[in-house]
Order: structure tokens, then sequence, then C-alpha cells
């Protein structure tokens, strides 16, 4: 069967993906289900099953208070809601809401298997294989973020640790880990807010790879746009994304302020390995646990875009203005520098500015 010709496939339907098909639908682009003759079409592919992104994923106990950092879509704010309403039980139905709004046709549940050259020209096509179809595209704008990726460090012992092992992932609640002795792991946000709940009913016990440097100036608007220039110039070269934190240091969350102030916020050297019943130190001291929590970041979700022969030596791929420096009509958005959700939302504008530039010349 013939791929089914598009302009534009929009891989994702999260934070990144609807901003760029919001400003798709913005600037004439129609869902090719609504399309007429000569309309400028695109499609957007989601692998969840409903909407919301990442937002359905996160753990119970996050509110709307608490979720870290600008989270609205473009072209329409969320609604109020109560601060101490659960984020996943907010921003999904907000989500949801936000694609009727703008009539954008995301086709879900469908998983993208590989994105391809359809041949040897440069101003072909690309060839998306899915689980529901072939397409045949113009531009691949990929937007698949991180959550479903979490990274696992492996150290030596891992498998024969008796008790709990997790990752941020698939975290829910404080609850389930009462009168426990937890390990937690990490030094991102994720790690100091999770440290702060889980040591109200639990004992903690925080490591980290690295020393922490926490800067004292909270980590406001002009600090996030300094952690996104600083992602921006590993990309450009090549290198993984790498996280915040490797770019800004730790700033003083309310969590990391509240963790403190209670006497938690205890940083411990990485253990050297895993035992059956906890962990060893590297001064060779034992630490009993009963669980394990790998508050270590996610990796980008990337795997279908392998045909496309784009990651460097050093296993990142060359992207510059959100689009792929080595195959042009590829846009990584949620990659990098636009992993957070301001980052995203501008992201999706730039890359449809840009397309739009081009078919606009093209055209002349």
């Amino acid at each position: 069967m013939e791929p089914a010709a598009v302009d534009v496939v929009v891989i994702g339907a999260g934070q990144a993906g609807l901003s760029a098909a919001y400003h798709l639908h913005r600037r004439g682009f129609e869902p090719i289900g609504r399309a007429q003759p000569g309309d400028e079409t695109f499609v957007v592919l989601d692998a969840a099953v409903r909407p919301g992104g990442a937002w359905q994923h996160r753990w119970e106990s996050l509110r709307m208070a608490t979720v870290n950092g600008i989270h609205e879509l473009p072209g329409f704010a969320v609604p109020p809601a109560d601060p101490s309403a659960s984020s996943r039980d907010i921003l999904p139905a907000y989500f949801a809401e936000y694609e009727e709004r703008y009539a954008l046709d995301v086709q879900r549940p469908v998983a993208v298997r590989a994105v391809r050259r359809g041949d040897d020209d440069p101003a072909g096509r690309l060839v998306v294989e899915t689980d529901r179809g072939t397409w045949a595209a113009r531009y691949v704008i990929n937007a698949t973020g991180t959550w479903s990726r979490p990274f696992w460090p492996h150290y030596p012992g891992q498998e024969r640790f008796r008790g709990r092992q997790l990752h941020v992932a698939d975290y829910v609640s404080r609850d389930e880990f009462a009168g426990k002795r937890v390990v937690i792991v990490g030094a991102g946000i994720s790690a100091i807010q999770l440290l702060d709940e889980i040591s109200h009913v639990a004992e903690t016990y925080w490591v980290t790879r690295r020393e922490p440097e926490w800067v004292e100036e909270d980590f406001d608007i002009p600090a996030r746009v300094a952690a996104i220039a600083g992602v921006e110039d590993r990309v450009r070269r090549g290198l993984p994304p790498g996280s915040v934190i490797s770019v800004t240091g730790m700033h003083w969350t309310p969590w990391a302020r509240a963790a403190e102030a209670r006497g938690v916020l205890v940083r411990h050297p990485m253990f050297a390995s895993i035992e059956e019943d906890g962990v060893r130190m590297p001064d060779g001291t034992f630490v009993a646990a009963d669980v394990i929590l790998w508050a270590t970041g996610f990796r980008a979700a990337i795997d279908h875009l392998a045909p496309l022969r784009l990651r460097t030596p050093e296993g990142g791929i060359r992207v510059a203005d959100g689009r792929s420096i080595d195959e042009p009509r590829l846009f990584l958005i949620g990659y990098g520098p636009s992993q957070s959700t301001v980052g995203a939302n501008r992201a999706g504008r730039a890359a449809v500015r840009a397309i739009v530039g081009e078919r606009t010349a093209a055209a002349a």
C-alpha cells in the first residue's frame, strides 16, 4: 500500500506536539481528515491512549501548587484549579479540551516504528512507518519527549537487591514507603521534591554522583533562559542534551528549602555497589535499605529515528533552533533546550515558522 501523502507529520501530542499542531492550524494547515483539495495538511500521531502527554503519568501527589514551571499551551490558559488538586487530574483534562477546541484531530493510539528517507532526493519525502499505516511527509516534527525512556544506571549487584527498586516514572505516593528506609538517587528537581515528600513518612538517605553546587538565586525565568541556552549549545555540537542541573547547578526550590529546614537535605556520595539488603558505600560502610528510588532522569525517546542515521559518535543528534542540522526535513522539539514547557511552546512555534517560510519561498 502506498504511504498517505501529508505535508507535516507531528509525532507526539504532549506540550511540544500540541504547540506545533496549534501553530500549523493557525498558519492555514488543515488536519488531514478535514482537508479540502489544495489545502496544506498535517497529522498528529500519539502513542498514548488518551490526551495529556506525560502529565497523565505523573505521581499522584504532584499538586497544581507544586508543578514545576510554566505548563500552559499556546492560545488557551489552564482553567482556574484548586492548588491542592492533583496535576494528573487537571492537566490531562486541559489537554483534551485543548485538542477539541482547536480541532487538532490527534490520532491515537499510534506507535511510530520508524522514520526513514523515501529516496535519495534531499527535497523528497520522509516516510513515517506506524502500526496503523504509513505516511509520506514533506516535514516531520518529532515531539516524543522523554517520559517513555526512564534512565536506569547500572551498579554492581543491582540484580541481587531483595527490596524494591523503582524509577521516578513509577512513583505514585509517599504512603507506599511509610516506615521504610529509602535510598534516593539523583540530583535533579524530582529527586529533591520526592526526598522532601517521602521523608515525612520514611527514613531517607540521599546520594548523588557529584557534590551539588547550590545556587542561591531562585530558579526564576532568567535562570530558566540561561539553562536553555546552555543545553542548546550542547545539542548544536551533537552532544547528548544533558540535564538542566548540569548546566545551571542546583537552585533552591521551595521543597529544597523545606527539606533543609527539617534536616533531611543531607547529601551522601554515590554508593559503590548494591547488596541484598542495602548499598555499600565507597568507604566500605553498609547502609541498609528497603527501597531504592532512582531519580536519575530520562533520555530522549528517539529510537524510531535510527534509520536516518543522525547520531554523532558522542551519542546526540546535531540540532540548531529545533531543527536537525544533518536532515533539515526533521525538527526535534521537546529535545534538549526545548524539554521545558516554555521551551516546548516556543520550539513548536519556531518549527512551524520555518516550515511556512520555506513553503512560501518555494511557491514564489
